[in-house]
């Protein structure tokens, strides 16, 4: 199992930005299985750039849950699978923290769409997530929001994952090189 994941926060700078939104797409190789998404409480002023960017003002996130308020969710639909996002390590990161703060390690394999997007999909003119999905004919409904960026991401990752089957060396950020077999199971969760 994979989980496609995408967030929006606060700003790019890490550490000291919140994730403000965040989204969990559930895909077993084939199709998309599950989705999940909340906005979240970040507890810091949101930038006029990213309310801009995003459209999640500080009104839409008033009422909305802490992080720490839907931890046993977000833990729930990462257990047992691998971690998707387009450019992974940005998203992975912010979730780890965010994670840590409140008592738990995260640590799962990692696909890259971005990097397996140059790979696979030589020649485009952008590799941004918009650009890749209108030159490739993915609709993105609701960009710059996570829900709407994790379904095409899905997609993407659709149309990547027949050739990741057999190119291990491209599955994860660069970091590690394994078997699709093996980091089918081995996302570790601890408290």
């Amino acid at each position: 199992m994979f989980v496609i994941i995408d967030i929006e926060t606060t700003g790019s700078k890490f550490p000291g930005n919140r994730i403000i939104d965040l989204a969990i797409i559930r895909h077993n190789g084939k199709e998309v299985v599950s989705e999940w998404h909340t906005l979240l409480r970040p507890d810091v002023a949101i930038p006029p750039f990213v309310i801009e960017l995003t459209g999640i003002s500080e009104e839409m996130v008033a009422d909305a849950p802490l992080f720490q308020e839907v931890v046993v969710d977000v833990i729930a639909q990462l257990r047992d699978c691998t971690f998707v996002a387009h450019d992974v390590n940005f998203d992975y990161t912010f979730l780890r923290h965010e994670l840590k703060e409140v008592g738990y390690t995260l640590e799962m394999e990692k696909i890259c769409t971005l990097k397996n997007s140059r790979k696979f999909l030589p020649g485009q003119a952008s590799y941004s997530l918009g650009r890749l999905c209108t030159s490739l004919g993915i609709v993105v409904d609701q960009r710059h929001r996570a829900i709407g960026d994790a379904r095409a991401t899905a997609e993407l990752f659709s149309l990547l994952y027949p050739h990741l089957m057999g190119f291990a060396d491209f599955l994860t950020d660069g970091n590690n090189e394994v078997q699709l077999s093996e980091i089918a199971r081995t996302t570790k969760l601890k408290k």
